[in-house]
């Protein structure tokens, strides 16, 4: 999966290293852990609130697929 994005980046081995050495020197050695972890912790929050918003839309949309079929059935 992390393959396909990066492909749809166009980003190749060169560029990574390339960022991964521009963060090195930025944030230093002994911050990248802590910076790992918190995009991390980010990106699970994401994928969360991410499943949320999808079954909170097949929830609705069962709904009123229900309430529809109701409506037809009364009729």
């Amino acid at each position: 999966m992390n393959s396909t994005i990066l492909i749809g980046f166009a980003l190749g081995g060169p560029e990574i290293i390339g960022i991964g050495i521009i963060v090195l020197l930025l944030f230093g050695a002994k911050k990248l852990p802590e910076l790992a972890k918190g995009i991390g912790r980010a990106s699970g929050e994401f994928k969360k609130a991410q499943n949320e918003f999808k079954h909170s839309l097949e929830n609705a949309e069962e709904e009123a697929i229900k309430k529809d079929s109701d409506s037809t059935s009364e009729s």
